[in-house]
């Protein structure tokens, strides 16, 4: 039994002795989360087709989410316990195009398909499920957490983009006992993906492979926090650390300006990334990027500077934004290889645009329909474009394929999404919601998408 896993169970021992005391049942909630998520992505003929690769990934499912939050029993430390299930059943997985690839030889497959985990055979399973506890103590206006997490901090981003969420398991400390203060510290050790029902070490990309060169650490740190310098303007720094990978320091600032009739929000963020422990010297740990003619991996090195800026007036939001990453290797971040986020202006529902030496600009528009006599409907466009790529890859469809080194490529999405939330009557709060997406590049070994979500979401109070 690990540390955590101990700490978590005496917590939970205690919570035993106290759950009658006033407050940890009359201020608990509880929830049921559904969604019918259905997705398909087209990946387009082109040159850097591999052969027998898949030309569609295509699943539909139905998940449930049930969140159970406790209050806190009374005395000087208040003792609590949160709780989430996941369960996830497959009602098609496209007739064998669920994305997944097989075990074979050396080659332990993928972590799974776009939304399923995957048997040795790369099928899809029936359905998958998990089970997270999470202890609690509060001390006036600090609280610890040891168990599962959901942070969402610039250097730490749970990921929900699919039917069910990804998870992390460790423990985290957030304070607010200083006005205008939030601190944040804490310590995550596995990650369960958003298509698994197990716990995983932490990676990035480059060394995340599944083979036995991949590589991974059980040892994430992070600690910052953000200060309301007046009640628009709030200034960030946030530090993480995953050993034997990178070390990464953030500073973000935001602010709402009210101009005229609207306001206008403005974010700058800026991240600097470089190497820790074995990925300075060792190249199972090292990470994607542009290092040389043909040398695709290497040591983390990277700058990344952002700025966006939405303008919101009666219903209208316009905005636009520009990006810059800096350095030899792409921008890091936690990712195991099974799908996950990072705190950028440009984590789009495709792709990224964080490749070493790329620059991004974007535009946005979005639209409340409120507006218009119609409370919530929603629609909304963005559209970027990077330039600049510095990289290197395999390209064609004979094998081996052969390494080029690429300079100056770029690609573009555009995201187009329309949503509605029923706000009255018997069906309250039930979603519905289209997200359709184009990515284009010139990137070697990447293919063009197509992609189109669509989801019926429904939250049904239990407590």
């Amino acid at each position: 039994m690990n540390k955590s896993t101990l700490a978590l169970a005496v917590a939970v021992g205690v919570l035993a002795q106290q759950a009658g005391a006033a407050g940890f049942i009359e201020d608990s909630k509880a929830t049921l989360g559904l969604r019918n998520f259905y997705i398909n992505n087209d990946n387009r003929d082109s040159a850097t087709k591999a052969a027998g690769a898949q030309s569609k990934a295509e699943e539909w499912g139905q998940g449930f989410q049930l969140n159970f939050t406790s209050g806190y029993t009374q005395g000087t430390v208040g003792f609590g316990i949160d709780a989430i299930g996941l369960l996830g059943v497959k009602l098609d997985s496209g007739g064998g195009t669920n994305g997944a690839t097989a075990r074979a030889g050396t080659n332990s497959g993928s972590y799974g398909g776009t939304v399923f985990p995957s048997k040795s055979n790369g099928e899809a399973v029936d359905n998958y499920s998990s089970l997270g506890l999470t202890a609690k103590a509060k001390i006036s206006q600090t609280e610890l957490k040891l168990g599962t997490l959901q942070p969402k901090l610039p250097v730490i981003v749970t990921n929900d983009g699919r039917m069910l969420p990804q998870t992390f398991q460790g423990g985290q400390v957030t304070s607010n006992d200083i006005k205008d203060l939030t601190l944040v510290g804490g310590q995550i050790e596995h990650a369960k993906g958003r298509n698994s029902s197990n716990n995983e070490n932490l990676s990035i990309a480059g060394a995340n492979g599944r083979t036995p060169a991949g590589r991974d650490s059980n040892k994430f740190y992070y600690a910052g926090g953000d200060y309301k310098l007046t009640k628009d303007l709030t200034a960030q720094y946030y530090y993480g650390n995953l050993e034997d990978f990178y070390k990464q320091h953030f500073l973000g600032l935001t602010h709402n300006w009210s101009i005229g009739p609207g306001v206008l929000k403005s974010d700058l963020r800026y991240f600097n990334s470089r190497n820790d422990g074995a990925n300075g010297h060792d190249s199972n740990y090292y990470t994607t990027g542009d290092y040389g003619t043909g040398i695709t991996k290497g040591k983390v090195d990277n700058n990344l500077y952002s700025g966006l800026f939405l303008y919101s007036v009666s219903g209208h939001t316009f905005g636009g934004g520009y990006q810059v990453s800096n350095g030899n290797s792409d921008f890091p971040f936690l990712n195991q290889g099974d799908g996950a986020s990072a705190y950028l202006t440009t984590d789009m529902q495709i792709a990224k645009f964080n490749r070493a030496g790329e620059r991004t600009w974007q535009a946005r528009y979005s639209y409340d329909f409120a507006k218009l006599g119609l409370p919530g409907l929603t629609a909304g466009v963005i559209y970027l474009r990077g330039d600049n790529i510095d990289t290197s890859g395999k390209v064609g469809s004979i094998t081996p394929q052969p390494t080029i080194n690429a300079t100056g490529r770029s690609e573009w999405e555009r995201d187009l999404t329309v949503a509605y939330v029923i706000p009255e009557g018997p069906l309250k709060n039930l979603g519905l919601t289209w997200k359709n997406a184009m990515w284009r590049n010139d990137v070697p070994g990447q293919r063009d998408q197509d992609e189109n979500r669509l989801i019926v979401s429904y939250s049904l109070p239990l407590l």
